[in-house]
């Protein structure tokens, strides 16, 4: 588990260079903007290892540079280690949420919350699809997503 008086979050898709790193980055600004980065432990990873050690994709670092957001993350896939270590785990889709659900039930006795980042959406717009095939607008529609989720997920959680 992360350090005592701290919280953690990994966010999850498939490949983490476009949703998992959008919603990694929105949240670590808004935890900046509200001061409380500090008493955060936050990451983003992929069920798949396709993309080890690449960037994000450049159309959601356009996005993301866009609305003021910088990221150097390079993408990882979730370990074991990861369930025992996050105390929230957060998927994009139910293709993700079935792998990740699958791994938690590998690790016994991990304390992580496995839950849809859609699941915070006041919008209830809960499935985040993957903008990899589609369009800069399918990015906007991601980050919008995103931060409406996050904000919503770091009030229940502040």
């Amino acid at each position: 588990m992360a350090a005592t008086g701290t919280k953690s979050v990994l966010f999850v898709c498939l490949g983490n260079i476009c949703r998992s790193p959008i919603a990694e980055a929105v949240f670590r600004k808004m935890a900046t903007d509200s001061g409380v980065v500090d008493k955060w432990v936050i990451d983003s990873g992929a069920t798949s290892d396709w993309n080890v050690g690449s960037s994000p994709d450049a159309r959601g670092l356009a996005c993301l540079r866009k609305h003021g957001i910088e990221t150097s993350h390079r993408a990882r896939q979730v370990t074991n280690e990861d369930f025992m270590s996050f105390e929230y785990i957060l998927g994009m889709d139910d293709s993700n949420m079935s792998e990740l659900n699958r791994r938690s039930s590998l690790v016994k006795n991990n304390p992580a919350k496995v839950e849809l980042l859609g699941s915070y959406d006041p919008q209830n717009q809960r499935i985040i699809k993957d903008p990899y095939y589609g369009s800069d607008e399918d990015f906007e529609k991601v980050y919008e997503q995103c931060l409406r989720c996050c904000k919503a997920f770091l009030e229940k959680n502040s």
